[in-house]
């Protein structure tokens, strides 16, 4: 984690340029997307920073970086909004939940805790249906599916239970899991009520889970290995 450090300073910069300049979104621009997606692309420059062949011999990170490429050009049409790029917006990150999903991989399988995670984004889902109208009733159930698979693909790599986990999985499983609270924030403010300080608990929850999933590809030891352990 020493070692990742210094790379994450670029990010935690821009985060706080974030929220120090703190821009209204009643009035969107191309400016204001730039501060927006900039922790991103200083997340961008972290997994670059690397090295190529590490991008290119690991799949893992390279479908990591792609997702984050994906969630900067989310967060774009997110500032607009309001001009009806809200669906944009849910599709780009639509993708980014697939590349990190596909990222996590599906072994171990861990079934129980597909199960719980199938349990919690059916009932968030259940409680959202009755706000929703027109497309977003069924984009909305894509995307809580999509969101809630990528949450089941972190959680069982932790396999905190045998002894097999690595600091790198319990990241991806907490960035994954402080991923879906923004996104059920921003929905909840979106379809259902206005929600107190909205706005400062999806874009915290937003900027830690991305930073904790862009650590996650970065593994301590040999990815052969801990696969054939598992």
């Amino acid at each position: 984690v020493k070692s990742e450090g210094p790379k994450l300073v670029p990010f935690f910069k821009a985060t706080c340029v974030y929220f120090v300049l703190w821009l209204p979104t009643s009035s969107p621009s191309w400016f204001s997307a730039l501060i927006k997606c900039l922790p991103i692309f200083c997340l961008w420059v972290f997994l670059l920073a690397h090295g190529i062949n590490f991008l290119v011999s690991h799949q893992s990170a390279s479908r990591i970086l792609a997702g984050l490429i994906f969630s900067a050009v989310g967060d774009a049409f997110l500032i607009w909004q309001e001009q009806g790029y809200f669906i944009h917006g849910l599709l780009m990150f639509g993708i980014t939940h697939i590349l990190y999903s596909s990222a996590f991989g599906m072994k171990p399988l861990d079934l129980k805790a597909g199960l719980l995670m199938g349990v919690v984004s059916s009932s968030c889902y259940a409680f959202l249906y009755s706000y929703l109208a027109g497309p977003f009733t069924y984009l909305v159930a894509v995307y809580i599916a999509l969101i809630g698979f990528m949450g089941w693909r972190a959680v069982a790599g932790v396999q905190l239970c045998n002894d097999l986990w690595t600091w790198t999985k319990l990241s991806a499983c907490v960035g994954a899991m402080l991923f879906m609270v923004s996104d059920l924030t921003i929905a909840l403010n979106e379809f259902c009520f206005p929600v107190p300080y909205s706005r400062f608990i999806i874009m915290a929850t937003y900027y830690a889970a991305q930073m904790l999933i862009a650590l996650s590809a970065v593994e301590t030891r040999d990815e052969e290995d801990f696969r054939k352990r598992s």
